[in-house]
């Protein structure tokens, strides 16, 4: 399940985490972003324990999106070590999330 991350936890839960980590931004208004949702869910259910999934509301969360640049969403930001190795702008199938996080266990 993906977590929910707030500008609030988010250093504690992404730049002091040893495992991967993935972030999903997206907003409830947004097509595409309902449509990367449920895959974002179904890698958090599958990669439990060996990586970090998440999700960051950008409406509700100005500041990591801020931090970060978020311009377009859905964006997805793989973490590895609390740095940014990888991203994933717009809806893509679940195979393409799934092998940039393969790449980084």
């Amino acid at each position: 399940m993906a977590l929910e991350i707030t500008d609030a936890n988010f250093e504690e839960i992404v730049l002091k985490s040893d495992k991967p980590v993935i972030i999903d931004f997206w907003a409830v208004w947004c097509g595409p972003c309902r449509m990367v949702g449920p895959i974002v869910e179904e890698v958090g259910k599958e990669y439990e324990g060996k990586a970090v999934v998440g999700k960051v509301d950008v409406d509700n969360n100005p500041g990591v999106s801020a931090k970060f640049g978020i311009r377009n969403i859905p964006t997805i930001l793989f973490f590895k070590n609390g740095e940014i190795v990888d991203k994933q702008v717009g809806a893509v199938p679940k195979q393409v999330i799934v092998n940039k996080l393969e790449a980084l266990l």
